[in-house]
């Protein structure tokens, strides 16, 4: 692994089953939304294999992570046969413990099989020629606003194409809308933005560009950006003081469930791009499911694996109950992703958003993503502040407390 100086800157189906998979116990560690959405297939799952008994633990999403590497480094004591692992994570898994999860393909995960998930979705998941987790829910991103704002200013999201255009766009819904900002940014507290709009520039994390942080700090300068966390955002959309917040799919469940007054007042659009012609589409979170190698049930828990992940049925039942976003390219063409939405004013949000899903650029994770993390929030912040002549000097700086603190190399 090297840093290097990219992108302009930072250096840096069901189908058959095995016949012994017919009956067993399986235990799944999962959290909060997610570990609901699981526990929304077990019956669906359990019309076609009634004799597995499926359970979902709700551990929490950092108390997960946290038993699950404890557990791979105790060689497997303790682990359950399913664990729930955040795509961005997943490096910090099979570098340190290759181990510790099953090679899919050992039960039966075909070329065919990879094939139903979209590049990027499964590029952090597989290494040289093993395949240690199935690709769960997606982030792609989509800008959620509010169509009374921009309605009161004159302004058509479609019109919407670049970065530029959101920056006017924002400063007439602003003077059309006393007491409403055009958009949120957790910038104390994540690299969000920039790691999106990096993402739709074709950018790795270790490789994100000038650019994209460039245009960020207009924004911020334009005054149509503040600084809020994940419940000042949920704050600030419920009050209506906010007309767009950008972020992964699985957002719609957010609005829509911590905003219920708000029906028929939001819509969905693409995000801008740097350029008219650029491309708009990016990720933002999303998960996997893995099959510890310490299972006494392996081939019925890759059984639910298929069902819930490699089926429309499975993955729309999520989608359904709870806005878990599918990987699974097929379910695109699933019914009830053309359906309007009456939260969204009718809108076929779904379709939007997963649209957009075969576009999205590849970015595969380090074991160094949490370091790397935390010295970009920290170089945005004094960017942003004024602390560095323009972005390329930031990037420089970040790529180079980023190699002081992994011993990664810098190249020009």
């Amino acid at each position: 692994m090297r840093i290097t100086l990219t992108c302009a800157a930072l250096a840096l189906a069901l189908g058959s089953a095995p016949a012994f998979a017919q009956s067993g116990e399986i235990t799944i560690w999962s959290w909060n939304v997610a570990a609901s959405s699981l526990k929304a297939t077990i019956e669906g799952f359990n019309k076609q294999f009634p004799d597995i008994k499926v359970t979902v633990q709700d551990l929490g999403n950092n108390p997960t992570y946290d038993k699950s590497i404890a557990g791979c480094a105790a060689g497997g004591e303790g682990l359950p046969d399913i664990v729930t692992i955040e795509n961005g994570e997943a490096e910090n898994y099979w570098s340190q413990f290759p181990d510790c999860f099953v090679d899919l393909h050992t039960l039966g995960y075909t070329a065919e099989d990879q094939a139903k998930f979209p590049d990027f979705k499964r590029t952090e998941l597989e290494v040289e020629d093993k395949a240690y987790a199935m690709p769960w829910d997606s982030g792609p991103v989509a800008m959620y606003y509010r169509r009374d704002f921009y309605e009161k200013a004159g302004v058509d999201p479609t019109s919407i194409k670049t970065w530029d255009d959101f920056i006017a766009a924002g400063k007439k819904i602003q003077e059309a809308n006393p007491g409403v900002k055009m958009t949120n940014a957790d910038f104390n507290g994540d690299s969000e933005f920039f790691r999106m709009i990096a993402n739709e520039q074709g950018c790795a994390y270790f490789a994100a560009d000038v650019a994209s942080m460039t245009k960020i700090k207009e924004m911020n300068d334009a005054g149509i950006i503040t600084s809020a966390d994940w419940s000042t955002k949920i704050t600030n959309n419920t009050a209506g003081t906010v007309a767009t917040q950008m972020y992964g799919g699985w957002y719609e469940g957010t609005i829509r469930t911590e905003s219920p007054d708000g029906s028929g007042k939001w819509g969905v659009y693409l995000m801008p791009s740097l350029t008219a012609d650029g491309p708009r589409a990016a990720n933002l979170g999303g998960s996997s499911l893995a099959i510890t190698s310490v299972s006494n049930n392996k081939e019925a828990a890759y059984a639910y694996l298929k069902y819930s992940l490699a089926t429309n049925e499975g993955q729309i039942a999520m989608l359904k109950g709870f806005g878990l976003v599918p990987s699974l390219i097929s379910a695109l063409d699933d019914p009830y992703v053309s359906e309007g939405q009456p939260y969204w004013g009718g809108q076929a949000v779904w379709k939007d958003i997963l649209g957009t899903l075969p576009k999205v650029v590849p970015s595969r994770g380090t074991p160094f993503q949490s370091d790397a993390e935390i010295i970009v929030r920290a170089v945005q912040t004094k960017y942003l502040g004024g602390g560095y002549p323009d972005a390329k000097a930031a990037l420089d700086d970040a790529a180079s407390q980023i190699a002081s603190a992994t011993g990664l190399p810098v190249e020009e």
